[in-house]
């Protein structure tokens, strides 16, 4: 444990392929899924956290948060969080299993996602996804992994919006 340095994500329908985050830099992902029995309330208090520091409206990768119990949902509505889920403009889903049950709401299809699920079998959060699934948090790494791996996905989200805004500084100026 002591040697781990960065997240570890299972890789594309296969739970055995494990790979660190730099191993799989470069993936375009399109959503990403925070819930499922895995997860804790401080997970969902660090995401908020990061969350905070998001221009409203600019997440380009669709983020769902499903907290594993009510009682989790209502304190972190009583503490402000989930005012600054939908001001980023995540969405947040019912207490439970949610995407992880595969069967309720489902990623869109032939997406590419990152997700704290307890599966990622083919087909299981959406019709053709492929799904990196990070590891275990509860037992493999503290909210210490769980917060740098937030990090890469806003930081890959302020290149994406980077590039949008380069993108039409150029449509304009030509």
């Amino acid at each position: 444990m002591n040697e781990i340095k960065e997240p570890i994500l299972c890789c594309p329908n296969d739970p055995d392929d494990a790979k660190t985050l730099a191993d799989v830099a470069g993936t375009k992902i399109d959503e990403v899924f925070i819930g499922s029995c895995m997860t804790n309330i401080g997970h969902f208090r660090a995401a908020g956290k990061m969350l905070k520091e998001v221009p409203a409206g600019s997440l380009q990768t669709r983020l769902w948060l499903a907290p594993p119990t009510r009682m989790d949902e209502k304190q972190l509505m009583e503490e402000g969080y989930f005012n600054v889920y939908a001001q980023a403009g995540a969405r947040t889903e019912m207490p439970g299993c949610s995407l992880c049950m595969g069967n309720q709401a489902r990623i869109a299809p032939k997406s590419t996602a990152v997700s704290t699920s307890t599966r990622n079998f083919p087909n299981r959060l959406g019709q053709g996804a492929n799904v990196f699934r990070t590891v275990s948090v509860k037992v493999q790494t503290s909210i210490l992994l769980l917060l740098n791996l937030l990090r890469w996905l806003l930081l890959w989200v302020n290149c994406q919006l980077m590039k949008n805004i380069k993108s039409m500084q150029a449509r304009l100026i030509a």
